[in-house]
């Protein structure tokens, strides 16, 4: 499924047409969420984290999976789980890949450096890893490096899904997005189209990955134009409910002035904008259904109210910046995903009666422009 030719207000609001009629449910029954997740380099373990806390909370059943980058391959990891073993084998893959790609994983020293590189957005200032990487950025291009474009992250993610049962599962919608090079265009790959080269394209950062060709059409990483999509949930979902895991936080109080420190703020806001787009369409269109201009329901002419909620990284625990972007050390994965646990935890005892009835984010106030 590719997205509409236009990403203006005028197709957003057409997406929110409903395409599934939402199943009657008693208020005792389980909640059906669907899950936005973020890319964000190694702050992806933060994820691993609230995923795990929401697969023991059985009052929850997740109906739909969206990701990009780090947040694709923990969308294919939770996919795949759940259509091989339901949730304790979701909880189980999702823990081996962590612990695999960590600096104490067995892993062979060619996906060694890609998940290193892969989870790091940016260098340490004044370390040599800063020196090589402006090097290869300045001089040096992937075509450059890696002439043979040998990409050992295929092999990585093939060992721990099985691509053929996850688009076998018909009963949990998934997508992933990636940047088409040629037209600037995002790129959804559904449930059924989704392959390891899929879930490569959507983290394929351009400074350090040759562009991932599929059906000879070259992509790059999905958060330039979707991190993560949450459109693609409006016509083939029940659920009006969205849970986004935020890791790129869309506020810093403290000004970059360090080369590393400018790069990261720049891919924070970069990597955020298109999140912000789709708030503000929501709201838009929710605030229209509110006055009575649009009507709500399922039916032809009728519009989807969109409820959002957001669990956020930086809210939680200790300062994270794109030092601790690098970090590939177990001890600060598990850190990350006893936090996780801790926001997703604290998300429920806070807002769980509001799944399905409204909105936990002001999406207003998140999407406003500043004016002068």
């Amino acid at each position: 499924m590719d997205a509409p030719r236009s990403r203006g207000m005028k197709d957003f609001i057409a997406a929110l047409l409903p395409g599934r009629a939402p199943e009657q449910r008693s208020p005792s029954m389980t909640k059906r969420i669907n899950l936005a997740l973020q890319g964000g380099g190694a702050h992806g373990a933060f994820t691993w984290g609230v995923l795990d806390h929401l697969l023991e909370d059985e009052r929850l059943a997740v109906e739909g999976i969206s990701g990009t980058s780090a947040g694709a391959i923990n969308a294919v990891m939770l996919a795949d789980g759940l259509a091989r073993g339901g949730r304790a084998e979701a909880q189980k893959r999702l823990a081996d890949f962590w612990r695999a790609v960590s600096s104490t994983g067995q892993l062979p020293s060619l996906q060694r450096t890609v998940m290193e590189r892969l989870l790091s957005f940016t260098p340490l200032e004044g370390t040599p890893v800063q020196a090589w990487f402006d090097a290869l950025s300045h001089y040096f291009s992937p075509y450059d490096v890696n002439p043979l474009n040998i990409n050992p992250l295929k092999d990585l993610i093939e060992r721990f899904v099985d691509f053929e049962a996850l688009r076998a599962a018909s009963d949990l919608q998934i997508f992933v997005s990636a940047t088409n090079v040629q037209t600037g265009r995002v790129r959804i790959f559904p449930r059924e189209k989704i392959t390891a080269a899929a879930v490569m394209a959507s983290a394929c950062l351009p400074l350090l990955f040759r562009a991932v060709e599929i059906d000879g059409v070259p992509y790059w990483d999905g958060g330039y134009l979707g991190n993560p999509v949450i459109f693609p949930f409006f016509r083939t979902t029940s659920t009006e409910d969205v849970l986004v895991v935020q890791i790129n936080p869309l506020v810093r109080r403290e000004t970059p002035t360090s080369s590393s420190e400018i790069m990261n703020r720049i891919n924070e806001i970069t990597f955020n904008s298109s999140l912000i787009g789709e708030y503000r369409a929501i709201d838009f269109v929710a605030r229209l259904i509110d006055q009575g201009r649009l009507p709500h329901g399922i039916g032809p002419g009728e519009y989807r109210r969109i409820n959002v909620h957001r669990i956020v990284l930086d809210r939680f625990g200790t300062h994270f910046d794109a030092h601790s972007k690098l970090s590939t050390d177990y001890d600060f994965f598990e850190m990350l995903r006893v936090s996780g646990r801790r926001a997703a935890r604290r998300f429920l005892d806070q807002h769980f009666d509001d799944i399905g009835k409204k909105s936990t984010v002001d999406l207003r106030a998140e999407a406003q422009a500043e004016w002068a």
